[in-house]
């Protein structure tokens, strides 16, 4: 693990792979630590140079008093690929990260490619996470232990197949290990609720690959769509009854466009 500072606030970041290849950097979802990561890292480390950043509030970065906004933890990831050196790097986000990546895409000169997973482009556009969801995510039963409230709250970001195996339990533990503490998520909660790059995405000058599930209960699949519509050169793949974290249950199918993708710009 690497750290560097931005503003007072310290950032850690992992970097793998190889050193003299293109950079990759996989930028987490809301209160998610580095993790998150662990199946596509694991698809580009052969390959790639992989940069994997805690965002602040999150895992080994800095929780400072919220809120937070977008445009902070992009300029946070700009801060962690001068720190490592990094001229040029393709850009992968899903959900929170997703939105990271594209502000980061607009206003900094890093971006090679924007790869979105299960993301939104903010604003009226929008399609909302539905009621029934923000109430699992955000208004946990306090009779819950710690491993049953994190079960819980990620009930709708997965299939009901995958809250029954045997990897749902190494999640959690990740998860205890390294998720964002309660005041820290609510302050990424509110960069989320106030991203809105609908209106810019046409000025977005790399190439990008959006990716969604169709069963996505977090952030519905017509986002997908209305960010494939703004931006200018973009590829649409729908995983067919994926759930939001679709680029880990189905991280094969996943893996493989990544890559295709990658190896194309």
């Amino acid at each position: 693990m690497e750290t560097v500072s931005r503003d007072g606030v310290q950032l850690a970041y992992e970097r793998a792979g190889q050193r003299d290849a293109e950079t990759v950097v996989l930028v987490e979802g809301l209160g998610y630590g580095r993790w998150m990561w662990n199946w596509q890292r694991d698809a580009l480390v052969d390959d790639y140079d992989v940069v994997v950043p805690d965002n602040r509030g999150t895992g080994d970065s800095d929780a400072p008093e919220g809120p937070y906004t977008i445009a902070e933890m992009a300029a946070d990831l700009d801060a962690v690929l001068e720190d490592a050196g990094v001229d040029e790097a393709h850009v992968v986000g899903a959900s929170m990260g997703g939105m990271i990546a594209q502000e980061y895409a607009l206003e900094f000169d890093r971006a090679r490619s924007l790869i979105l997973f299960c993301s939104s482009p903010g604003g009226d556009v929008a399609e909302s996470m539905p009621p029934e969801t923000r109430k699992w995510m955000f208004d946990v039963p306090e009779d819950l232990d710690e491993r049953e409230q994190i079960r819980y709250k990620m009930t709708p970001a997965m299939t009901d197949e995958f809250a029954d195996s045997d990897v749902i339990e190494d999640v959690i533990d990740w998860r205890l290990e390294s998720d964002a503490p309660a005041r820290a998520r609510q302050a990424q909660a509110a960069a989320v609720t106030e991203f809105d790059a609908s209106d810019r995405l046409e000025a977005v000058d790399v190439p990008a690959l959006v990716m969604h599930g169709t069963d996505d209960r977090v952030l519905p699949v017509e986002n997908a769509r209305r960010l494939h519509e703004r931006l200018p050169d973009s590829r649409l793949e729908l995983v067919a009854g994926g759930p939001h974290l679709f680029f880990i249950e189905d991280s094969d199918y996943v893996n493989d466009h990544l890559l295709t993708f990658l190896r194309d710009v």
